[in-house]
């Protein structure tokens, strides 16, 4: 246990090393075949990995450390450092009852479990087990440390469509595989006949997942998703239909350039829309929807950061936060590593990116959004010298607002040393370099709550004068609303709990009638 009085930071710090050293010296010294080497070294690496192990088991090293042997040796028996789409049955994905879209209003990614379209079967559980690590896999990678929310939907289903195994499964991947994966497990019209079921899974779940269930109907859906996130039959206006292939993923586009939407480089010369322009949109990524991509620019001009400084206004760094976390990738080093923070006021209406070439070649990148109409990014394709780095603005226009839902694609490969660098070049070269020699990497945006409408409607009261004293009642007010948000929040939570509770007698009395039923009708 940490000093009283040291520095939350620093008893972070403590328990992480920690952790490393006894995983290290209790479990890795004499079985270094039970767990993948690519695990171990990230664990050693990656601070944020221990973190989430740690914070999922109340900052118990022992209970971490045990959750973290469990992981990883599921982690080898099922292969996650390469488990492909190609090591899944075709057919598993044909059936669309498991996919990855769209987002919630808190913007984490929907995980959809169509829950009429599974049937049980022994023969296929491992495959299905599979199946579902890879749809894990394949978002922990790509957004690291943003939480899934799992949409059970119920539509249509019935007790042959119930395998309490699999579901026992799904749990155990988020209570004990994916520590700190899992924001909320909304349950859509459960039917009654399945109360008795559920009442088994919630045995499973530990305090903290309980907390996450939410038991909801068409009505009551909106609470926690948007309607353009909601297909027809639950009230919204998604008209996303699931097909395979491809994968579905987000629609990332071009944003809008600095002279309004024209036709970039790289899409003009598409011949067949179907086949040229989806490939060259998409890269290694599938769309999500399923219209064809928009035909929107990029700017194409490059800016190095003095000229960034020296622009009209659109372009000057001056006010703009620099990001402090870095994401190392094997091209490009980028800052911020995770997200793009994003306010109301003028000076938050833009953010920096900043890329660090790390090799010693040309390093040609592009940058994507799922909101090209919201956002002008310059420069979004371009390139950047061996060693160099380029500061990127993505800036806000109009009247938009960000997003949580919003996300940017930072795309980067190498480029020859002979390579051209020009408009020209750089749009043959994307169309040439082979997929697997892109590197790519998501951001996320954050959007920042402020408190200035607060403030400015204090100091226009009597009562602030601009003296010390009246600032301080300023800030005093600033923090009485923090407060108040935060037992709103409680609030809310005990709600959710009484909810819970009620469901729970539901189950009880739906039980207690089933038992007395079939009693009578074996005596009748």
């Amino acid at each position: 246990m940490a000093e009283v009085g040291q520095p939350e930071s620093e008893q972070n710090e403590s328990k992480i090393e920690e952790t490393r050293q006894r995983f290290k010296s209790e479990y890795v010294q004499d079985s270094s075949d039970k767990y993948d080497s690519r695990d171990v070294e990230r664990l050693m690496k990656d601070d944020s990995w221990v973190e989430a192990y740690l914070t999922w088991r109340q900052n118990v090293v022992d209970d971490a450390l045990k959750m973290i042997d469990e992981s990883f040796q599921w982690r080898k028996e099922y292969t996650l450092n390469d488990l492909t789409e190609s090591s899944i049955p075709k057919w598993m994905f044909e059936t669309g009852a498991v996919f990855l879209h769209g987002y919630d209003k808190e913007g984490n990614k929907l995980f959809w479990f169509k829950v009429k379209l599974h049937v049980k079967d022994a023969k296929t559980f491992q495959d299905k087990k599979k199946y579902v690590a890879f749809w894990l896999e394949r978002y922990a990678k790509r957004e690291p440390g943003m939480p899934l929310t799992v949409v059970f939907d119920m539509t249509e289903s019935g007790l042959s469509n119930i395998d309490m195994e699999f579901v026992k499964y799904i749990i155990n991947c988020f209570k004990v595989f994916y520590p700190k994966f899992l924001s909320k497990m909304i349950m859509y019209e459960m039917p009654w006949i399945m109360n008795a079921a559920w009442k088994i899974v919630k045995t499973w779940l530990g305090p903290e997942a309980i907390s996450k269930l939410k038991f909801v109907n068409k009505s009551e859906m909106q609470t926690y998703i948007s309607p353009e996130h909601l297909p027809p039959h639950m009230g919204g206006t998604d008209s996303f239909q699931y097909t395979y292939p491809p994968l579905p993923d987000d629609d990332f586009q071009s944003p809008v350039s600095e002279n309004g939407p024209i036709v970039s480089e790289d899409e003009s010369e598409c011949k067949d829309p179907e086949v040229d322009c989806k490939e060259s949109l998409e890269s290694s990524y599938s769309s999500e929807v399923v219209a064809k991509p928009r035909k929107v620019n990029f700017s194409e001009d490059s800016l190095k950061p003095d000229e960034l400084d020296k622009g009209d206004g659109y372009g000057r760094l001056k006010g703009i936060r620099k990001p402090l976390t870095t994401f190392k990738g094997t091209l490009l080093h980028i800052s911020p590593a995770e997200e793009l923070s994003f306010g109301s006021t003028e000076s938050e209406k833009k953010c920096l990116i900043i890329l660090n070439n790390i090799t010693k070649n040309q390093v040609a990148f592009k940058v994507r959004t799922t909101a090209p109409e919201k956002y002008r990014v310059k420069p979004s394709n371009s390139s950047c010298e061996p060693g160099a780095s380029m500061d990127i603005v993505v800036s806000l226009h109009g009247g938009f607002q960000a997003s949580p839902q919003d996300r940017f694609l930072v795309m980067a490969a190498e480029m020859e040393q002979s390579a051209g660098t020009g408009s020209p070049e750089l749009a043959q070269f994307w169309k040439e370099v082979p997929k697997a020699k892109v590197m790519e990497h998501r951001l996320r945006c954050h959007v920042l709550e402020s408190v200035k409408p607060i403030l400015s409607s204090a100091s226009e009261s009597p009562l602030a004068s601009g003296t010390n004293g009246h600032q301080d009642l300023q800030t005093t007010l600033v923090r009485l609303m923090a407060i108040n948000s935060r037992l709103e929040q409680k609030l809310d939570s005990c709600l959710s709990t009484q909810r819970l509770l009620t469901v729970l007698v539901s189950v009880l009395m739906a039980f207690s009638f089933s038992t007395m039923y079939l009693i009578w009708t074996s005596y009748s």
